[in-house]
């Protein structure tokens, strides 16, 4: 008990460093991303990665607190995946090669011999669907770093309750690793997990998820859909969009729940809490159900939830936020010089001729001709025609 307490509170104080360290050789390397007309460094995801893994290591390597198999492999396949999104992160790997980066990953770590092959086929797919639901969330500034932790928490608590310790301690370490890393990417963000981030941390909380269920199966599958609902609804979401407006399903775009809910007026802190809520609702259920406290048939008022709020963010229009709109013309138009935000006249100007031309007069009815320049005499005005005729300038 101990040790767990020191090793979250190690990962905390490490990953909130190693988060601050880690921006300004980013932003040195331009591996970065804009995100409302600001550079923010992409590499937070080896700042959790390394606080995850200097802690598990010592306590694996001090013997206080051994992992074991399970959760030792875990952390190095998602290790290895978080690399494999780091390149991703430096070169913009195609999408194709991370789907399929996932599906080898989870391959190594579901549990064949308690699962059988057909369960293990389902696992890996299990794997691919909720990882990139967590991916999606990394999009939005704190959104993933929220929903990550509070999933970690109530995994170590279906962990520990199965006797799992080495899991259980995996999870509450990546839970405070994920909550020291918020103190630099609550919006607006400072930094952000990156793809390497967002793979690691869905892919071992996902794996994490299989595990625990494989050996408390007596739950049912409400437990682990339970635990990611949040992760689920967002990649069934933005999957029914796409399709819907026969887009590519592997393109990036503003369609995921996080820019939903700042379409329909939420502030980005506003859609960082309504996501940790939703995600600490549906765990708390998860948790509830696998530690048999109720039935598992509860598992079902979470589905249903879950699937009216995906029906219902399907009505909503994707794209920047209205406000973002807003403050980025006010902010265009502040940076103009003073000279160039005056409104320009939409009427035509005469081009200049060279030639002043005296304005035409009018004749005044009932009276005398208006005052004009007095009229040359007849003789000269045939010299001057004659002398232009002469030079070549009348025909």
């Amino acid at each position: 008990m101990l040790y767990g307490i020191l090793a979250a509170a190690s990962a905390l104080l490490l990953t909130a460093v190693l988060s601050a360290a880690v921006r300004a050789p980013a932003l040195r390397l331009g591996v970065v991303e804009r995100r409302r007309g600001r550079r923010v460094p992409l590499l937070g995801g080896v700042a959790v990665m390394a606080g995850v893994g200097a802690v598990a290591w010592v306590g694996e390597w001090s013997g206080v607190a051994p992992l074991g198999d399970e959760a030792g492999w875990l952390i190095v396949v998602g290790a290895g995946l978080g690399l494999l999104g780091l390149v991703g992160d430096v070169w913009r790997l195609p999408a194709v090669m991370g789907a399929a980066g996932v599906v080898v990953a989870a391959a190594l770590v579901v549990p064949y011999r308690e699962l059988g092959v057909l369960g293990g086929v389902s696992g890996v797919a299990w794997i691919l669907l909720v990882v990139h639901g967590f991916k999606g969330m990394a999009r939005s500034d704190g959104a993933l770093g929220v929903v990550g932790a509070v999933t970690a928490f109530g995994l170590s608590g279906c962990a520990a309750a199965e006797v799992m310790d080495g899991l259980a301690t995996l999870f509450s370490v990546l839970a405070a690793a994920l909550t020291g890393f918020l103190m630099h990417n609550w919006p607006p963000a400072r930094i952000v997990l990156g793809t390497c981030g967002a793979l690691f941390v869905g892919f071992v909380l996902a794996g994490g998820v299989l595990h625990v269920y494989a050996v408390g199966y007596g739950a049912g599958v409400g437990a682990p859909f339970t635990l990611t609902a949040v992760a689920t609804a967002d990649v069934v979401l933005v999957l029914v969009s796409r399709k819907r407006a026969g887009r590519e399903l592997w393109r990036g775009g503003p369609d995921h729940l996080a820019h939903r809910l700042r379409r329909i007026g939420l502030t980005p802190p506003g859609v960082v809490v309504v996501l940790g809520l939703a995600a600490a609702g549906s765990a708390g259920v998860g948790l509830a159900v696998h530690m048999l406290w109720t039935e598992p048939r509860s598992a079902w008022w979470v589905a249903g939830a879950t699937g009216v709020v995906v029906l219902g963010m399907l009505f909503v229009p994707v794209g920047p936020p209205r406000s973002a709109l807003a403050s980025a013309s006010a902010h265009a138009t502040r940076s103009m010089p003073p000279a160039a935000r005056r409104p320009q006249s939409t009427a035509a100007r005469p081009a200049p001729t060279g030639v002043h031309r005296a304005p035409a007069t009018r004749p005044i009815p009932g009276g005398r001709a208006a005052p004009g320049p007095s009229p040359r005499p007849q003789r000269l005005r045939r010299q001057e025609a004659a002398g232009l005729g002469r030079r070549g300038w009348v025909g």
